[in-house]
C-alpha cells in the first residue's frame, strides 16, 4: 500500500468514527426524550414557560422604575452646575457693595436691584422644580447633608452644632444636591481655660 492510499482509508475510517459519533448522540437524545411521558414535557415547558413570564415581568418593573427616575431626576447634573450661578449672584453683589469706587455711583442700588430680580426668578424656578434650600444654621451637624470646614470653639451652644454656613447646600426632591459647607462648634480648648 502506497502511502497515499494510508491516507486516503485513515480519512475514510475518521469520517466513520465521526458519524457514528453523531449518530449516538442523536440517538442519546432521542431516547431520553422517549423516555419522558408527555406530562413531564408539559411540566417542563409551563416551568420554562412561568421563569420567561417573571423575568419578563422583572424587567417591565426595572424599566419603569428607570423611567420614572429618569423623569423625576433627569436635570439633576444640570440643576447642580445651575447652582453656580446663584453662588455667582451673591458674591458680584457682595463685590459690588464692598467696592470703594462704587459706593459713590447713585446707579449702584439699581444694578443690584437688578441683580436682585434675575436671582429671585432662578430661585422660583429651582423651587417649581423642586430644589429647596437645606436649612443648617443651629442644627445639629448632619454627615448627610453638610460638610463641615472649619471648628469654631464655643462654650455656649452644644458641639457639633452647625454655627456658620460658608456655602449653602440644596436638596433635589429626596436627593442631596450639594452638600452644605459648615462651621461646627466644638468645645473651647484647655489651654483657653486655664489662662
Amino acid at each position: 500500500m502506497s502511502k497515499s492510499e494510508k491516507k486516503e482509508s485513515e480519512k475514510k475510517s475518521s469520517q466513520n468514527n465521526n458519524l457514528n459519533e453523531k449518530e449516538a448522540e442523536i440517538g442519546k437524545t432521542q431516547s431520553s426524550n422517549k423516555g419522558e411521558t408527555p406530562e413531564e414535557k408539559l411540566k417542563k415547558t409551563e416551568e420554562k414557560l412561568l421563569r420567561t413570564m417573571a423575568e419578563m415581568e422583572n424587567q417591565r418593573r426595572r424599566f419603569e422604575k428607570e423611567k420614572e427616575e429618569a423623569f423625576e431626576f433627569g436635570g439633576f447634573n444640570f440643576a447642580r452646575e445651575s447652582l453656580l450661578l446663584l453662588d455667582n449672584i451673591d458674591r458680584a453683589v457682595n463685590s459690588f457693595r464692598n467696592d470703594e469706587n462704587l459706593k459713590g455711583n447713585n446707579d449702584l442700588n439699581k444694578i443690584i436691584d437688578g441683580i436682585d430680580v434675575v436671582k429671585k426668578d432662578l430661585i422660583s424656578i429651582f423651587k417649581k422644580n423642586g430644589i429647596e434650600p437645606i436649612e443648617c444654621i443651629n442644627k445639629k451637624f448632619d454627615p448627610n447633608f453638610h460638610q463641615a470646614m472649619m471648628e469654631i470653639e464655643n462654650d455656649t451652644k452644644e458641639p457639633g452644632t452647625v454655627m456658620q454656613e460658608i456655602q449653602k447646600g440644596y436638596m433635589m426632591k429626596d436627593r442631596l444636591l450639594r452638600p452644605s459647607l459648615v462651621g461646627v462648634t466644638k468645645k473651647p480648648s484647655e489651654k483657653g481655660d486655664k489662662k
